[in-house]
């Protein structure tokens, strides 16, 4: 009697077991020593370790003993190049941080190399807190996309539309010229996609509004937008327009699923429904709506209504981190607080706006956001063995209440090895710091002999 022929053993490019493999979908799973197969970039298996073990023959092993794998975490909103605005202007208000300090420094500093320097400081801190897709809104979209993709991380560009005259623009005409050059230069790109960002219902008029909803449409790309920030923005919407600023957006026909809608602090209940009726993501940023004192997204009542919620960081000139571990804390503490309910926004809850949801506010819901055979690769670890994290119960609830981003020891994506035991496979450290510092002392020394005029905006 012949013995049973041993089954195939697969060739792939890399095995990644872990302590703990979180996968977000489907919700509320832990898996205990389980391993990620990967194969040109993509995920080809998620199985018991032994079994991984036998199945596979990798190019390259790791063995995470302490770790939770979990998807890359999804930056939903940002704006890079702001990142050398890091403590410029502090405790104040929205509009008297951005019309005093803000408008007038980009008016003066904002240029191609600016946007560029300032994107590789973002994305090197992003990546070491284990972010590996970001939503951007920014001038000089194209320099942001290269900076991105040269140093490996998926990034959605945003083609900033706004009223004003800019370093970027001079009008509509030229903002929307622009914005469609920008989107036909990236188009197929592996890591780079773009969204139209017309800034604010604030700074951006009816017709180039409907211009963007019409576009949009025809080119299938997501809107991302900042809608109902403040109370004043809701008040002065109302004052000049006679309606609310969201009723504004539907009766422009922008209230669709590619619309991912950044704060959303100032919401009555029929516009949580609207919201949910229309299928729009909404994107929270509890640390920088606090810092300036915004107000609060009603994050469980938009959940239970049916409308995901991302999560961003905002820029790190409001923030002042790029740090998406810490905002999906923040994101469950205060959530509880706004709900009145100890049980709103969990751990799981948080987790998961911070990867499927931003992958949904993003459009990439197919490529990224949970670790399943067939999406991109775009994975996570986290060392739960620091005093800080021990001992571990809930695996889950550790990386949301108590986990700090340097506990991030390694970031793929696309299969990519871009965080290597904390250090960066794809850019040098020193000479970001070394460029940073450069325009930190630019900045300084143009502050202090005064000279700025208002331009650019958020």
């Amino acid at each position: 009697m012949r013995p049973p022929e041993a089954s195939p053993v697969t060739p792939i490019d890399t095995l990644i077991h872990a302590r703990w493999v979180i996968p977000v979908e489907p919700p509320g799973v832990v898996l205990e020593h389980h391993a990620v197969a990967v194969r040109g970039g993509r995920v080809v298996g998620v199985l018991p370790t032994a079994e991984a073990k036998a199945r596979f023959e990798p190019r390259v092993e790791h063995r995470l003993a302490d770790h939770a794998l979990i998807p890359g975490l999804v930056n939903a909103h940002t704006h890079a190049a702001m990142s050398l605005f890091r403590g410029l202007a502090d405790d104040l208000p929205l509009m008297r941080w951005l019309q005093e300090h803000v408008w007038p420094a980009e008016g003066r500093w904002v240029s191609e190399e600016f946007v560029q320097d300032g994107t590789r400081l973002a994305v090197a801190e992003m990546l070491r807190g284990g972010t590996t897709s970001f939503n951007d809104m920014y001038f000089f979209p194209a320099d942001t996309a290269r900076v991105a993709s040269s140093m490996g991380i998926r990034a959605v560009v945003g083609l900033l539309v706004i009223d004003v005259p800019s370093v970027w623009a001079r009008d509509t005409d030229e903002y929307l010229a622009r914005a469609i050059e920008t989107h036909d230069r990236f188009r197929g790109d592996p890591l780079v996609r773009t969204a139209f960002a017309p800034h604010a219902p604030y700074t951006v008029s009816d017709s180039a509004l409907a211009r963007v909803a019409t576009l949009a449409e025809e080119l299938d790309v997501p809107v991302h937008m900042h809608v109902h920030e403040t109370a004043d923005e809701v008040r002065q919407g109302v004052e000049r327009h006679g309606v609310r600023p969201l009723a504004r957006l539907e009766r422009l026909g922008l209230l669709t699923h590619r619309l991912a809608a950044v704060h959303m602090t100032q919401l009555e209940p029929a516009e949580i429904e609207r919201a949910a009726e229309h299928g729009l993501c909404v994107v929270h940023c509890p640390e920088s709506n606090l810092k300036l004192a915004s107000g609060f997204c009603p994050v469980q009542r938009l959940l239970d209504a049916g409308v995901p919620v991302a999560l961003g960081t905002d820029g790190a000139a409001s923030n002042n981190d790029l740090d998406l571990l810490g905002e999906a804390r923040t994101a469950a503490l205060v959530g509880k607080a706004v709900a009145g309910d100890a049980a709103a926004v969990s751990a799981w809850t948080a987790l998961t706006m911070a990867t499927l949801h931003g992958a949904r506010a993003l459009g990439i819901e197919e490529e990224v956001g949970s670790i399943v055979p067939g999406k991109a690769a775009d994975l996570a670890a986290v060392d739960l063995s620091h005093l800080e994290t021990e001992p571990v119960h809930h695996p889950v609830s550790q990386l949301v209440y108590a986990a700090s981003r340097h506990q991030v020891t390694d970031v793929w994506v696309a299969g990519r090895h871009l965080l290597k035991d904390r250090l960066p496979t794809t850019f040098d450290e020193g000479e970001v710091r070394q460029r940073t510092r450069a325009w930190g002392a630019r900045i300084a020394a143009g502050a202090r002999h005064g000279g700025v005029s208002p331009g650019n905006r958020k």
